[in-house]
């Protein structure tokens, strides 16, 4: 008899004690002793655990988890009301100050009884949690910071050194509460991205009847109204209204769009001057802002080789350190003659220093505290090892329309072939026939334009692949190419169309059933920001490429007034797939492009940039890099972040082992006392955090 195969459910829950690799290893022992259990994901920045088990589990891992000790919470439930941090400060500031005292009453040889109580008083204010938590922590077998420290203390107490177990408890308290502020700060860097959306929102789900409900509730189909100056609390399509948006929540570029009827809007952008009443199309939880916030939040998953090399190295350093300790406690006494109390005291000195938590945080603060510095930039980035690597691009591959040019062409030129006939007739004629066509060449030709109405044409026809054609009252008029507007007549080139030809420029000709009566020149234009966006990446020791699949002689021209000198133009998605493939494994390789177009080159490239993502699902969803607007000069801006970036990584891991190393040596030779332990430990903690904060402050570094 078969069994029938058991299907998998994902359980994801919030757990407000775990930011520590050693709570995950506690959770990670605890959890894979259940046979129902199938994979574990931890995101310690965010305090996200996510379990995927065998249906019919959620009770049982659940139970497992608050058997450990800690409170999950659903996304769906209310958060358990925590102590305020203004109160918790207030409650280890009276442990400080009781530790304080103790210590100088043994200072001034006051009663010992005295110390003894005080001592106690500040070990129970400020080491409660601490204690609980260690304990949870051992009798499953786990060694973090709150079981050595609970150890610490313990072993201070049995020694009687009660001043000094009294200030090493408070002070722990006090760093750690330190540190807990300055995580929630690089925590609620990417959850404030949520906050730029309105709680309420005016809808109408029949365009009559308006109210304000929250934002939360609306569904796709109804209409918002938003008022001048009101942010978008939804993503939609405007129905009513002109105005001019900031998309700088989005795209980091402040400069206003205009908008109406039919453009997009975005949740958390600023309206202007003008009042707009749009159709919702995406949920709340589903709008481009929250899938940006929770693309960066899953980035963090993706993490950098050095991120890696720490969290492997951290396996390793507690249970080395706790065996230092044991055999220092023993060693020092049978082979050295040092007494059992000093030997034990230092061997309680190590064991405080033995926890990683500072080498452990020093990468992923630092990550995503850059990788939420960068999506306020307009930078959505798919993971800490790409932005840990962008420094070493060295070459980059763009396409051409659309990236390095404003993907519109645009008439350069024109001039008319048939004597008698001036420009500006010529040009009239053209428009006539160019204004009822949707070719790009055609709108080209028409855009800003009106013709005269002098011209009556009739039986207006478009013919793929050619061009467009009418009756007029001389005869028929064609627009479109040569070959086709020739017909069986014959011309030679000016000269003035020929340079336009070498220019690199498309080819449009209008002509009549004699030949042809005029030539127009299109040039799709480069972007604004272009130029200075190749010099910049130039300067950092980039080496750019044009790979195009326009004519040669058009990628030529484009890629001289851009500044770049290698080129090819005329090629397949399989020949820019070939030409990546030649350049990988000689430096870090980048395509950038539309991420649709050109996704063969984008995947096999070591990092694949696409631009132009605001409003592009599949740029967000399959990109390493997406960028939500068309400035290609946040390449050098993505490029100098993760310099930045290693630079404060490297800076951490220095700072967490340094300090480390000289207590390590300091408890060893007997010149370390327990509270500059705590210091050591905490402070190197504090000291990365901090200093990985920076990194939210730089928004061009």
């Amino acid at each position: 008899m078969a069994l029938a195969a058991s299907t998998s459910t994902r359980l994801v829950v919030h757990i407000a004690d775990m930011d520590c690799p050693a709570e995950e290893n506690m959770i990670r022992s605890g959890l894979k002793k259940l046979d129902q259990v199938q994979n574990l994901g931890f995101d310690l920045m965010q305090r996200v655990l996510t379990v995927d088990h065998v249906d019919g589990a959620r009770d049982k891992v659940l139970g497992a988890l608050r058997g450990l000790g800690f409170e999950p919470r659903m996304a769906d439930e209310e958060p358990v009301k925590q102590v305020s941090p203004k109160q918790g400060l207030i409650r280890i500031a009276g442990a400080v100050v009781l530790a304080l005292a103790a210590e100088v009453s043994h200072w001034l040889a006051a009663p010992e009884w005295l110390v003894i109580v005080l001592a106690v008083a500040a070990i129970l204010s400020g080491g409660v949690q601490v204690y609980k938590k260690g304990w949870i922590a051992l009798r499953n077998g786990q060694l973090n910071i709150n079981a050595l420290m609970s150890i610490a203390v313990t072993g201070a107490v049995i020694l009687a050194q009660w001043p000094e177990a009294a200030m090493v408890m408070s002070l722990f308290s006090l760093a750690e509460w330190i540190e807990a502020r300055s995580l929630d700060r690089a925590r609620n860097a990417v959850d404030s991205l949520l906050k730029l959306v309105p709680d309420e929102v005016l809808v109408s789900a029949n365009g009559k009847d308006w109210q304000r409900v929250p934002a939360n509730q609306v569904q796709a189909g109804w209409q918002v109204r938003v008022a001048p100056g009101e942010r978008f609390g939804l993503d939609g399509k405007v129905l009513q209204g002109l105005s001019t948006v900031n998309q700088a929540p989005i795209t980091g570029e402040s400069a206003p769009v205009d908008k109406e009827p039919g453009d997009e809007v975005f949740a958390g952008t600023i309206n202007g001057m003008g009042e707009l009443v749009y159709q919702v199309q995406a949920a709340h939880d589903e709008t481009l802002l929250a899938r940006i916030t929770r693309s960066v939040q899953e980035a963090q998953a993706n993490k950098a080789p050095i991120q890696r090399f720490v969290d492997q190295f951290s396996r390793i350093y507690t249970p080395l350190v706790v065996v230092a300790a044991a055999l220092m406690a023993v060693a020092l006494p049978l082979i050295w003659g040092v007494s059992w109390s000093e030997s034990v005291y230092r061997a309680l000195v190590l064991l405080v220093i033995a926890c990683p938590c500072a080498l452990v945080i020093s990468t992923p603060v630092a990550v995503v505290s850059a990788l939420a510095s960068a999506a306020r930039a307009g930078i959505l980035i798919k993971g800490g090892v790409y932005l840990e690597r962008a420094r070493q691009l060295r070459y980059l591959a763009v396409d051409k329309t659309g990236t390095l040019t404003l993907g519109e062409p645009s008439l350069s030129e024109y001039g008319s072939l048939r004597p008698g006939l001036s420009d500006s007739e010529v040009l009239d004629m053209a428009v006539a026939l160019a204004e009822r066509s949707d070719h790009p060449a055609s709108q080209a030709i028409a855009r800003g334009r009106v013709a005269s109405g002098l011209l009556s044409l009739d039986q207006f026809e478009a013919l793929a692949g050619n061009g467009v054609q009418a009756e007029g009252s001389t005869g028929q008029l064609r627009l479109g190419k040569r070959s086709w507007v020739l017909g069986q007549n014959q011309a030679e080139s000016s000269q003035a169309e020929q340079q336009s030809v070498e220019s690199g420029a498309t080819m449009v000709y209008l002509g009549d059933e004699q030949g042809l009566l005029a030539w127009f020149a299109m040039m799709d234009t480069l972007r604004p920001t272009t130029t200075q966006a190749i010099r910049d990446l130039q300067a950092q020791g980039v080496q750019v490429e044009v790979l195009s699949g326009d004519h040669e002689q058009a990628v030529r021209h484009v890629a001289q007034q851009a500044g770049i000198k290698d080129f090819r133009g005329g090629l397949l998605p399989q020949d820019k797939l070939d030409r990546i493939a030649e350049k990988l494994g000689k430096g870090l390789v980048a395509m950038v492009g539309d991420g649709i177009n050109d996704a063969p080159a984008l995947a096999r490239a070591d990092v694949g940039i696409a631009m132009g993502a605001l409003g592009s699902d599949i740029a967000i969803e399959t990109a390493d890099v997406a960028l939500m607007d068309d400035d290609l000069g946040k390449i050098a801006l993505l490029m100098r972040q993760s310099r930045a970036l290693h630079a404060v990584l490297w800076q951490n891991i220095s700072l967490a082992l340094g300090i480390k190393a000289v207590f390590l040596v300091m408890a060893l030779t007997g010149q370390a006392t327990m509270w500059m332990a705590v210091f050591a430990d905490v402070g190197a903690s504090l000291l990365v955090v901090l200093n990985s904060l920076r990194l939210l402050r730089a928004r061009n570094p």
